[in-house]
């Protein structure tokens, strides 16, 4: 169910990345606002990390998670959020 690996991280206006905390991620996916079961695929793991199925549109949940993190002030209006699906070894 959790196939994919994703990189969850905050980038600042200078391009400067940094691992989201865990308990963002997993504020995300158990208080997820949108109330729409596509994310429910979703298992936070570590900082910066979370693992997805694969009917999880990585596009969607990372604006989904960019605007729950703003709302929360997780992150500053002039952050982003960037998720990267990470190679497996």
């Amino acid at each position: 169910m959790y196939a994919r690996k994703l990189q969850v991280e905050s980038v600042n206006p200078h391009g400067e990345a940094q691992l989201c905390p865990i308990a963002w991620i997993d504020n995300f996916a158990m208080r997820n606002f949108t109330n729409d079961a596509v994310f429910d695929d979703t298992l936070p793991v570590a900082d910066g990390l979370l693992e997805v199925g694969f009917r999880v549109p990585i596009d969607q949940l990372e604006m989904a998670m960019e605007d729950w993190f703003r709302r929360k002030g997780y992150i500053k209006p002039e952050e982003k959020l960037r998720v990267t699906q990470l190679q497996d070894g």
